[in-house]
C-alpha cells in the first residue's frame, strides 16, 4: 500500500486546492495578531482626566459649568501647589454640598485660610474623563492606584493562551483539525462580544481570558492544518507566509484604530471576522494525516482524491487504500513527548527555545516601544521592521537549512543585545540600530521555532507537542514585562545582559536538534527516534 506522503505528491504536494485552502487560514494569523497585541490601542491612558470632588458635579450643573470649566474651578488649585497627578490622583479633602459656594469662585471660602492646610485624600471611584469611553482605561477607571490592572488585562489573555494549548491542543488531536478550529473561532468571536459589552471590570476580565484560550485555538491549529496538507518541500513556505500574516495584521491595528474613536468599537472591529472563518466548514477539509492516525484511511484518501481533482490531476486507480499506522490509537499525554530519548531532547530544547524567544522579543519590543510621536504610525513602523525577518528566512531556510539558521538567529539576537547595553545613551541612532539588529534577530528565530517544533513531531502528537511546547511562549509573555521592569530599576540595562544570556544559550542548543529540511514529516514516535540518524547520513 502506498504511503501518504507518496499520494499527496502524485496529488500535488502545494497545487490550486492547498494554495486555496493556505490563504485562507492565513487570515487567522491577521485576527489572532489583533488579540495578541490589541491592548495597545484598547487600554491607552487618557491624556485628560481630574479627580472629583464631591459634590463638584452637582454644583457644576447648578452653575452650568462645561467640563473644562468643572476641572478649572475646582481643581487648579492642586496645580497652584505644584502636583504632578494635577488633580489625577488625589483631590481636596472637601465636599460642596451647599448653595452658598459661589459659581464664579467656589474655592474662595477655603482661601481665607492657607490653602495649603487642607489635607488631601487619594481619589476612589469619581473620575472625569472628556472621553469616557474611548479606552478600557477609562470604562473601568484603571487609573492610579489601579493601574496595574491592565496589566492584568494582558497577563489574563496570557494565560489564556496558556490554557488554551493546553485543552484546545489536547482536543485537536483527539478530535480533529478542522472540529476544533471551528469551535475555536466561535468560541472567540462570542467571547469577543462579551468582552465589548461586559458590564463590570470583573466579567471583561473572565471574558478576556476566555478569548485567549479560543484565540489559541484557532492560531495554533490553522498552523498544524497548513503543514499536514503540504509537502514537506513546500512547508518551510507556508510556515513562514502564515506568519507573515500575523504582521501584516499587527501593521493593519494602527488604521482601524485610529478610524475608530472608542474601545468597543475596535474590540468589534477586531472580534467580528472570527465569525467569518465558520463559512471554511465549506472549504477547508479534515486534515488526512490526522485521519490516519486515527484508522480512517477512507476518509483520507477520500480528500486526497478531492485534493488531486481540484488541482488537475487523476490518482493512479491502484490508490485504494493507504498505509495506516500500526500504532494503538491513544489520547496524547505530556509523558508521550518525553518518554523517549531523542523525543525527550527536542521537547525539552524546543520549550526552552519557545520561552527565550518569547520573553526576549516582547522585552526588546517594550523596551523599543513608541516614543512619542505619533502612536498610530510608531506602531505600524514598528510591525514593519519584522518583514524582513521573514524575508531572510525565506532566502535561508531551502538553501541552508533549519537548523543554522534557527541558531545563528538567536546568537545575533544575544550578541546584539549585550553590545547595546554598552552602548552610551548619548549615541542613541547606534543604540537603537543595534537593538533593532537585536529584535530582527529574535523575530526570525520566533518564525523558525514555529516550523522546526511542527517537523520534529509524529502526526499523533503534532497538534498537541506544538501547543504544549509553545505553552512556555506564553508564560515568557507573562514574565518580560516583570522581568524588564523590575531589573531595569536596578540598573537600565541589565534586562538586556539577561536577553543576551538567554538567547545565546539558546542558540547553542538547537544546534542539537536534527536537521529537517527535505525531510517527510514523521508519522510515529519510532519515525522521530531516527530523524538525528537519518539527517546525519
Amino acid at each position: 500500500m502506498p504511503s501518504f506522503d507518496e499520494v499527496l505528491k502524485e496529488a500535488e504536494e502545494f497545487g490550486r486546492f492547498q494554495k486555496r485552502v493556505f490563504f485562507l487560514l492565513c487570515q487567522t494569523g491577521i485576527t489572532f495578531s489583533f488579540l495578541f497585541v490589541g491592548v495597545v490601542f484598547l487600554g491607552q491612558k487618557p491624556e485628560h482626566y481630574w479627580c472629583r470632588i464631591p459634590g463638584a458635579a452637582e454644583l457644576s450643573e447648578r452653575c452650568g459649568w462645561t467640563l473644562e470649566e468643572e476641572q478649572n474651578y475646582t481643581v487648579p488649585a492642586l496645580n497652584w501647589m505644584n502636583l504632578s497627578s494635577r488633580g489625577q490622583c488625589e483631590r481636596f479633602d472637601i465636599k460642596w454640598n451647599n448653595t452658598s459656594v459661589s459659581c464664579a469662585n467656589p474655592l474662595s471660602r477655603f482661601t481665607n485660610n492657607s490653602l495649603g492646610n487642607v489635607p488631601l485624600t487619594s481619589c476612589q471611584d469619581d473620575w472625569v474623563y472628556k472621553q469616557p469611553h474611548s479606552t478600557i482605561v477609562s470604562e473601568y477607571n484603571l487609573v492610579c492606584a489601579n493601574a496595574w490592572m491592565l496589566d492584568l488585562t494582558q497577563a489574563v489573555l496570557n494565560l489564556g493562551f496558556l490554557a488554551g494549548a493546553f485543552t484546545l491542543g489536547y482536543a485537536a488531536d483527539r478530535y480533529g483539525r478542522i472540529r476544533i478550529y471551528l469551535f475555536s473561532c466561535l468560541g472567540v468571536g462570542l467571547c469577543g462580544l462579551v468582552v465589548a459589552f461586559a458590564p463590570n471590570f470583573s466579567v471583561f476580565l473572565i471574558f478576556r481570558f476566555l478569548q485567549g484560550v479560543f484565540g489559541k485555538g484557532t492560531w495554533m491549529t490553522a498552523y498544524v492544518i497548513v503543514t499536514e496538507i503540504v509537502g514537506s518541500d513546500q512547508r518551510r513556505i507556508v510556515g513562514i507566509v502564515i506568519q507573515i500574516f500575523f504582521t501584516i495584521g499587527i501593521m493593519i491595528l494602527p488604521g482601524i484604530a485610529y478610524l475608530i474613536p472608542t474601545w468597543q468599537g475596535i474590540q468589534l472591529a477586531i472580534t467580528l471576522p472570527n465569525f467569518l472563518f465558520l463559512l471554511y466548514y465549506w472549504a477547508v477539509p479534515e486534515s488526512p494525516r490526522w485521519l490516519l492516525t486515527r484508522k480512517k484511511g477512507e476518509k483520507a484518501l477520500k480528500i486526497l482524491h478531492t485534493i488531486a481533482k481540484h488541482n488537475g490531476k487523476y490518482l493512479s486507480p491502484h490508490y485504494s487504500e493507504l498505509t495506516v499506522t500500526d500504532e494503538e490509537i491513544s489520547n496524547p499525554s505530556f509523558l508521550d513527548l518525553v518518554r523517549t530519548p531523542q523525543m525527550r531532547k527536542y521537547t525539552l530544547i524546543l520549550m526552552y527555545a519557545w520561552f527565550t524567544s518569547a520573553l526576549v522579543y516582547q522585552g526588546l519590543v517594550m523596551r523599543l516601544g513608541i516614543i512619542g510621536g505619533n502612536l498610530y504610525l510608531d506602531f505600524f513602523i514598528s510591525g514593519a521592521v519584522e518583514l524582513p525577518a521573514a524575508l531572510l528566512i525565506l532566502l535561508t531556510i531551502d538553501r541552508i537549512g533549519r537548523r543554522l539558521p534557527f541558531a545563528i538567529s538567536n546568537i545575533v539576537a544575544g550578541v546584539a543585545c549585550l553590545i547595546t547595553a554598552f552602548i552610551p545613551k548619548d549615541i542613541l541612532w547606534l543604540k537603537t540600530s543595534v537593538a533593532t539588529l537585536g529584535r530582527l534577530g529574535i523575530t526570525m528565530a520566533f518564525e523558525i521555532v514555529y516550523l522546526v517544533n511542527s517537523e520534529l513531531y509524529p502526526t499523533t502528537l503534532r497538534n498537541f507537542g506544538v501547543s504544549l511546547c509553545s505553552s512556555l511562549c506564553d508564560l515568557g509573555g507573562i514574565i518580560a514585562p516583570f522581568l524588564l521592569f523590575r531589573l531595569a530599576a536596578i540598573w537600565m540595562e541589565l534586562p538586556l545582559i539577561i536577553f543576551s544570556i538567554l538567547a545565546v544559550i539558546c542558540g547553542v542548543l538547537v544546534l542539537l536538534l536534527p536537521e529537517t529540511k527535505g525531510i517527510s514529516l514523521p508519522e510515529t514516535v519510532e519515525d522521530v527516534e531516527q530523524l538525528s540518524r537519518y539527517s546525519q547520513s
